[in-house]
């Protein structure tokens, strides 16, 4: 069974800055699209962005400020999610998610494979 396993998540004060992990010990890391959602309480899941195989990187609508940055590490099966910045607005549940290179990375239906999320709590 595959398994996405995310981390880094918690509570943090307004200001402060996050790195959020995504690894899997199940999948070929390089050979997938990794996209990253979060979903807070009442709304929609949302996309925040994706890393593609050789590196590059879209965004998502709302996610374009310069406060998220992605990467990934092939190497280490491992891809991250940066925020800085952190708003009481970026309070949710942050997922990652691998799929092939087929299909539109925003929408969550592409995806092949979720993690179980991580919880991010900005405090003031």
């Amino acid at each position: 069974q595959v398994q996405l396993v995310e981390s880094g998540g918690g509570l943090v004060q307004a200001g402060d800055s996050l790195r959020l992990s995504c690894t899997t010990s199940s999948l070929t890391f390089s050979s997938y699209v990794v996209g990253w959602f979060r979903q807070a309480p009442g709304k929609e899941r949302e996309y925040v962005g994706a890393v593609f195989r050789g590196g590059s990187i879209t965004f998502g609508k709302n996610f374009v400020q310069g406060r998220f940055s992605f990467s990934r590490d092939n190497s280490k099966n491992t891809a991250y999610l940066d925020v800085s910045s952190l708003k009481t607005e970026d309070t949710a549940v942050y997922y990652c998610a691998a799929k092939t290179e087929q299909g539109n990375a925003a929408v969550p239906s592409a995806y092949l494979y979720w993690g179980q999320g991580t919880q991010v709590t900005v405090s003031t």
